[in-house]
């Protein structure tokens, strides 16, 4: 009989065969009064309070080596504006119009915490660098960092995990709109203190990298510390394969995307790696000649083209004839790749292997096919774009598809919601990192260091025994919330409504929000007051504990909905008239069932009563209530 043991086997063995190796990369936001370099708060703020506050172009500068990196370098050539909006809370350090102020020391102190739960070993003296960011999100077009420890592990079920590195650094200002080649971003954020935790690229399975991820979460978390909510912790996680390349992929705000990003990434690669030698076999090339098109399309019909005001440039791939339509991730194909490219550019790209479409028709595609006198083996790329565009991105695309017949290229890419990814630019290099002048180090002395290492937060084994010891847990459910990033929310529900059933919160807390996730519910717009709602009114018997999962469901879906709203709405509100008048019912209708079974006739019935009201009253008032009215009709005689 195959197991589900079998089959997690079978996987890592393929796991193993295809030489995955991957590393995380958390980032946390800090819960500290104010920003890492000044004293602005680290609230964000309504967009609407937003006031537009200058403009910018941000250039590519050399390294202290004399050299340029790479994703600065294609970020530079894009050429944006950038339109920054700034609030009442918003200072000059954040404008980059005065030098930044010292390290936030109670950033530090939460940082070294962080860092001695991981293991790791502290730097003697903390010294701050500048990391060039272009694409707008530093108002300065660098990212200030500080590496704060190094050499750290953390166990779990799969093994060992190294973490390398723990640095302290500023979160960047948050991107609000796009506009063409302007994007707007929000200073609010900007400046926010956050921890960087890199991991050694020991995780061998997506299961173990999810796990990993977890815990972690549960780490920082544990520290009580840290800001909470969706965007307040961000994961990317560095992926390769034996025959492939490290590729890292950015944005994971989702714990359960962590798998799926994994194993995507893996059959992108294996795919690619297929596409190269398919492709070296049909002597496939790529010929760096650019053609105005424009006339083939004098008279289209196409509103594509028409749009983007009849300007058309096109490039020939030699032998590439339906490699753009592979398929290398769900729904997302190597001509999808390529379009990645050009779209850096602000342009669309069409090619022969999806012609005709969007208006074009088969005698344009002929007419392109002529102009380049393509055989039935090559494809045609087009881009719809005024002429300088188009020739940057079709550069681009040229230039990827180079690539193609050679190596997978490093690079960064952008976490899509369904578990792809797509390009965001070059993987950066040590060119990008160089000393910041401005911010003095910071020595760590070693009277601080004790005193945070003797003042940290309990181990996971400790808080499981303590849950086991208060609440009787078995094991498996003081593990489970134990480890759960959901625990300070368990305690502060238990401390409260001790009165509400212990299993039910944890199941609640765990398993019942898995599930939810599991079939599409939106749970990340829940937060901790929608749970403490849920069991205060529980706790006033306004409901049954059956409904929990219904309700959770609901303020899962509307989340400025009350709990009270949500029993109406459900139809969860019942009077205890309502009540015994239903179960006065069904005892009269089953009369002489009662009087043939005696007492044994409150089992049977208890299923058809809780048919009628569950969720609306605890199952113990009912049977409390059902065993009265049957004692009455036997009675009664």
């Amino acid at each position: 009989m195959y197991t589900m043991q079998d089959r997690a086997m079978d996987e890592e063995r393929e796991y193993a065969t295809v030489g995955l190796k991957a590393g995380l990369e958390i980032h946390q936001q800090l819960d500290t009064r104010t920003k890492l370099f000044c004293n602005c708060p680290t609230r964000l703020r309504d967009k609407k309070d937003a006031t537009l506050a200058f403009l910018r172009y941000l250039r590519a500068s050399k390294s202290e080596m004399g050299e340029v990196d790479e994703a600065a370098r294609e970020e530079a050539s894009i050429s944006r504006l950038f339109l920054y909006k700034s609030y009442d809370s918003t200072c000059l350090v954040e404008n980059d119009e005065e030098p930044p102020r010292e390290l936030n020391q109670e950033a530090v102190d939460i940082s070294l915490e962080v860092a001695l739960l991981l293991n790791m070993t502290p730097v003697d003296e903390i010294h701050t660098m500048r990391k060039i960011v272009i694409d707008g999100s530093n108002t300065c077009g660098f990212q200030r960092t500080a590496l704060i420890a190094t050499d750290g592990w953390l166990d779990t079920a799969e093994g060992t995990v190294r973490v390398d590195s723990l640095c302290l650094e500023e979160d960047a200002a948050q991107k609000i709109e796009t506009e063409g080649t302007a994007v707007g971003y929000s200073l609010d954020r900007l400046g926010i203190p956050l921890v960087e935790i890199g991991t050694a690229p020991d995780i061998r399975t997506p299961e173990q990298a999810v796990h990993v991820a977890e815990q972690l979460g549960m780490i920082l978390r544990s520290t009580g510390r840290v800001k909470r909510g969706l965007g307040t912790i961000r994961q990317d996680i560095n992926i390769s394969i034996a025959a492939g390349a490290r590729v890292e992929i950015k944005g994971v705000q989702e714990l359960r995307l962590i798998g799926e990003i994994v194993r995507h990434e893996i059959q992108r690669q294996v795919k690619l790696l297929e596409l190269r030698e398919a492709l070296k076999r049909r002597d496939a090339r790529v010929e760096h000649q650019l053609l105005d098109l424009s006339y083939v399309f004098e008279g289209t019909a196409s509103r594509v083209i028409k749009n983007a005001g009849g300007q058309v440039f096109g490039v020939c791939l030699r032998g590439f004839a339906g490699a753009l339509g592979t398929e290398l991730q769900p729904g997302r194909r190597f001509g999808t790749e390529l379009a990645d490219f050009a779209r850096k550019y602000g342009a669309g790209l069409m090619h022969t292997d999806e012609l005709p479409a969007y208006g074009i028709t088969d005698a344009e595609v002929a007419a392109l096919r002529l102009a380049f006198e393509a055989a039935e083996a090559d494809c045609v790329v087009l881009v719809a774009a005024p002429a300088v565009r188009a020739k940057q991105a079709l550069q681009a695309v040229l230039q990827r598809a180079e690539v193609a017949l050679r190596a997978i290229p490093l690079e960064t890419r952008r976490a899509l919601p369904n578990g792809t990814s797509a390009y965001m630019r070059p993987l950066p290099g040590a060119a990008r990192m160089y000393p910041e002048t401005d911010v003095p180090p910071v020595v760590l002395e070693p009277e601080r260091l004790n005193f945070i290492a003797t003042h940290l937060p309990e181990t996971v084994e400790h808080r499981k025994a303590r849950y086991m010891a208060r609440f009787r847990l078995n094991d498996e459910l003081a593990d489970k919330i134990a480890r759960s990033m959901q625990f300070p929310l368990f305690e502060q529900i238990m401390d409260v409504y001790e009165q509400v059933p212990v299993t039910l919160v944890v199941r609640t807390l765990t398993d019942m929000l898995t599930e939810q996730a599991q079939a599409g519910v939106d749970v990340s717009s829940l937060e901790d007051q929608h749970f403490m709602a849920i069991f205060r009114a529980l706790a006033e018997d306004a409901f049954a504990k059956e409904a929990v999962p219904e309700l959770v469901n609901y303020l899962a879906r509307e989340p400025d909905a009350s709990v009270a709203q949500a029993i109406e709405a459900l139809g969860l509100s019942t009077s205890t008239v309502e009540v015994e008048t239903v179960i006065a019912e069904i005892v009269a209708a089953k009369r002489a069932f009662i009087q043939e079974k005696g007492e044994r006739a409150v089992g049977p019935l208890m299923g058809v009563v809780m048919q009628e009201l569950r969720g609306k009253v605890d199952g113990r008032t009912l049977n409390k209530l059902l065993t009265t009215k049957v004692k009455e009709v036997l009675e009664q005689g």
